[in-house]
This record gives structure tokens, C-alpha cells and sequence, in this order.
């Protein structure tokens, strides 16, 4: 999603305030409505560190932030940071995809980790090392 926004943004678009939208939009699959969780990676690194520490079970552990987003909320919030300020199109004739994925996180949790990313942080992080790596 960052790179198609990116590329709406740099495909330019402008916004007459007397009247409607012109110029590109971003058209993504299904309604928007599935929900996703995610992590960043710097919190997913601390997180197996904390694992590595002080977990010894035989049972698998789950890393997440135990909260999810709907993926219209998530292509919303991409595009604030990007800057993209043109339409973004659903298209409900593909999949909508698994309508929630979230893991139960209270092991982690009980080991005194936590994730210290928020979402918006961690997408502006991401989108400025993504520009940064296009250079």
C-alpha cells in the first residue's frame, strides 16, 4: 500500500476547493473492512529478545500487539503520511480476505513486554525509509 500511494502522490493530483477531485486514485481490493494486526519490526526484535531472555516453554508464543485496524482505517492512515490526497477506490469484486486476524498475546505480555510503536509511527518510519531507500 505504501508503494501505491507513494506512486498516486508522485503521479500528483489536485484538489479544486470550489469544486470536485481530479487526478489518481488508489483502487484496492475488497471493501475495507477485514481487520489486521500489525507490528513494527524494532518491536518485534525487542520482542524476541525478551523471549530469548526469559521464555524456556515448549509451547509457541505469539508477538503481536494483540489490537487490529480495519484495512480501510490502515489505507487511510497510509495515506495522511504519504500525502496522498486523492480518492481511494474499494473494489468489492476481489477478496475481501479473512474478515479478522489477531493473535491472543498474554504470554509476551506476561513476561513484561509490551510494543512501544503505535501504527501511525510505525508507518511514518517505514514510508521515510522506503523514499529514502528509492533514492
Amino acid at each position: 500500500m505504501i508503494a501505491k500511494f507513494h506512486k498516486a502522490k508522485e503521479d500528483g493530483y489536485i484538489i479544486d476547493p470550489g469544486g470536485p477531485w481530479y487526478g489518481p486514485s488508489v483502487k484496492l481490493w475488497g471493501d475495507g473492512s477485514a481487520m489486521r494486526e500489525f507490528l513494527h519490526v524494532d518491536d518485534l526484535a525487542e520482542a524476541c529478545y525478551t523471549c530469548m531472555q526469559n521464555y524456556n516453554e515448549p509451547e509457541h508464543i505469539n508477538i503481536g500487539t494483540g489490537e487490529d485496524v480495519t484495512i480501510k482505517k490502515l489505507a487511510e492512515t497510509i495515506s495522511k503520511v504519504v500525502g496522498f490526497g486523492g480518492e481511494i477506490e474499494w473494489d468489492s469484486t476481489k477478496p475481501i480476505g479473512t474478515p479478522r486476524k489477531v493473535l491472543n498475546v498474554d504470554k509476551i505480555k506476561a513476561l513484561g513486554w509490551k510494543p512501544k510503536i503505535n501504527l501511525i509511527d510505525g508507518i511514518r518510519s517505514t514510508y521515510n525509509y522506503y523514499v529514502q531507500e528509492m533514492k
